[in-house]
């Protein structure tokens, strides 16, 4: 509902002039980014130890009341100081992927992810339509607190509804041995963590610029927000319907060969997205794109899985969330650079050719 709408909030909302909202947004983008990536190995090693629906517990409580103060904001700093609390509250999603492979049956670990990947794409279908809707009639700052709201029902689901996956738990006698752990010594968790900080900057590289470059696209069309918020869903509702048939294929054909073919596949449609100059033409790669790129966390979310041990997925999903933050902290900075500079075209140039290099790598793994 509001993260594609950031710019607009600045602009709209807070007073930030054109010439330096791209620059204020990778701020505000990145501001998240930087305190999650330190946290997140925390909150991770936490729910390893304390447990995982308990982290969960925590995460959505604090994330709700961000999304509350999100909405009283009045200056462009006073956002970036949100966004700062929130990477401190971060750690909802790593929870959630811990607990799904925790009681996900093994033979059908890569449709259960690919199904979970789905519904967040979803989500992110309905969110920016909605949050696009809501703009329009009642104003952005309604978005934040309809966020803090439904994040305060999270919470209470998994107080009430979801239980602890049995040893997920490290005894506390256990603990210091299992510190020894190093993922980074481990070849294949090493490469997914690397692979996943790609990934995501890629992601935030173009996200901030997303609905800025849809209204230089459309001109001085009316109800340029709902028109946005349209064009930026339809990547998820591609995803929320190819997500789970990549589980399938990953599952079958191998996750290596999933996320190959799929970053060769969105890495050429991104860079078409920055050669059109059409609207209908940039929403066409936009649902393409989609199809794509939401076949790409879920095979390393999968990888990951088979290589943990159950008393450790909690500091090893903690470190791959770590690991994407560290990716975008400075991909939106970069992105709003590239776009003030080069033009909003490149930022597209940039990402696309960014998964074709790594789909290289990951082919030599094969």
């Amino acid at each position: 509902m509001i993260v594609p709408f950031l710019p607009m909030y600045l602009t709209e909302e807070l007073g930030v002039g054109e010439d330096s909202v791209h620059l204020w947004s990778g701020l505000v983008f990145s501001a998240s980014f930087v305190v999650s990536a330190i946290m997140a190995p925390i909150w991770g090693k936490l729910a390893d130890t304390k447990g995982k629906r308990l982290m969960a517990i925590r995460a959505s409580l604090m994330l709700s009341i961000s999304y509350f103060l999100g909405g009283i904001v009045q200056t462009p700093f006073e956002l970036v100081l949100m966004r700062a609390f929130q990477g401190f509250a971060s750690g909802l999603w790593p929870m959630d992927l811990a607990i799904m492979t925790l009681v996900a049956p093994p033979n059908k670990l890569g449709f259960c992810l690919g199904m979970m990947q789905g519904v967040l794409t979803a989500g992110g279908v309905i969110g920016p339509l909605f949050g696009g809707v809501l703009a329009e009639f009642f104003g952005m700052r309604t978005s934040f607190f309809i966020a803090a709201a439904a994040l305060f029902i999270n919470c209470l689901m998994f107080i009430f509804l979801i239980k602890e996956p049995p040893g997920s738990i490290i005894n506390l006698n256990e603990v210091e041995n299992k510190a020894a752990f190093n993922p980074w010594k481990v070849p294949e968790v090493r490469n997914m963590l690397v692979i996943g900080t790609l990934v995501q900057m890629v992601n935030l590289i173009i996200m901030p610029i997303v609905t800025t470059y849809i209204t230089e696209l459309a001109g001085h069309l009316d109800n340029l927000v709902l028109i946005s918020g349209i064009v930026f869903s339809l990547g998820g509702v591609a995803g929320a319907i190819s997500a789970p048939l990549w589980g399938k294929f990953g599952q079958s054909r191998g996750f290596y060969r999933q996320m190959c073919y799929s970053m060769i596949g969105a890495g050429c449609l991104i860079i078409c997205q920055g050669i059109g100059h059409n609207i209908i033409f940039f929403a066409s790669m936009q649902f393409a794109v989609g199809l794509f790129f939401s076949a790409i966390q879920p095979s390393i979310h999968a990888i990951l899985a088979k290589i943990t041990p159950p008393d450790c997925k909690g500091r090893i999903f903690g470190l791959l969330f770590a690991s994407q933050q560290v990716g975008c902290i400075a991909s939106p900075l970069v992105g709003g650079v590239i776009a003030s500079y080069f033009g909003m075209s490149y930022v597209f140039y940039v990402g696309g050719s960014i998964l074709l290099l790594i789909s290289i790598f990951i082919y030599k793994l094969r």
